[in-house]
């Protein structure tokens, strides 16, 4: 807190509004971009699994 009262504060309310809108941006771009991560992350482990079982039952897939 106290460097910020250092270095000026926060700015204008502009700078600092724009600042929120862009924080707002990359979280939103990050929550889509993990929403995406996540089902490729599902369906990797579905793969896998399903090769797995296959192996067990003596196919050889890979």
């Amino acid at each position: 807190m106290f460097a910020l009262l250092q270095l000026g504060g926060f700015g204008t309310l502009e700078s600092l509004l724009i600042g929120l809108v862009l924080i707002a941006v990359v979280l939103l771009v990050g929550r889509l971009v993990m929403k995406v991560a996540w089902r490729l992350v599902i369906i990797a482990i579905i793969a896998v699994a399903v090769l797995w079982l296959l192996s067990l039952l003596g196919f050889g897939v890979l």
